[in-house]
């Protein structure tokens, strides 16, 4: 029996290496700048200037850089922690447990959660009001007078 090819082939898509050379050369990169710091933080000054290297900074840096960076590693995550908290609404603030997206019956309407009692009607589902979470979780209110 002959194979029978079905007319419709799928396409050969071209997909980019870019990335892969991309990668590559930030790692090379960062591997080269890696071993050319180490060498500069501990060679004798005698030594690099035998490679023909006239001018380099100063030592002090190769113990400066790497502080500034882990001290702009915290202060980010400061920042962003200080942020959060700033934006944080009050656990007194509604907001707290409610947003825009909350979807919370009407009012007026008939009550959607006695609806739910017969056993024909699949419920509509509905965010329950804090209000009935907490008489549920800690039962009826108690009034100290």
């Amino acid at each position: 029996a002959p194979v029978v090819v079905s007319p419709r082939q799928p396409l050969r898509s071209h997909r980019s290496r870019s990335q892969e050379f991309y990668g590559f050369v930030a790692w090379t990169s960062t591997s080269v700048l890696f071993v050319t710091y180490v060498l500069w933080a501990l060679l004798p000054d005698e030594c690099i200037r035998r490679l023909g290297i006239i001018w380099y900074p100063n030592r002090e840096w190769a113990v400066l850089l790497p502080a500034y960076a882990v001290m702009i590693v915290l202060l980010t995550y400061f920042t962003y922690f200080s942020l959060a908290l700033a934006n944080t609404p009050a656990f007194s603030d509604p907001m707290a447990f409610i947003d825009a997206k909350a979807h919370i019956p009407a009012l007026d309407g008939p009550d959607p959660y006695r609806r739910s009692n017969d056993p024909n009607v699949v419920p509509e589902s509905y965010d329950i009001p804090i209000g009935i979470v907490n008489r549920v979780l800690y039962g009826p209110r108690k009034y100290c007078e």
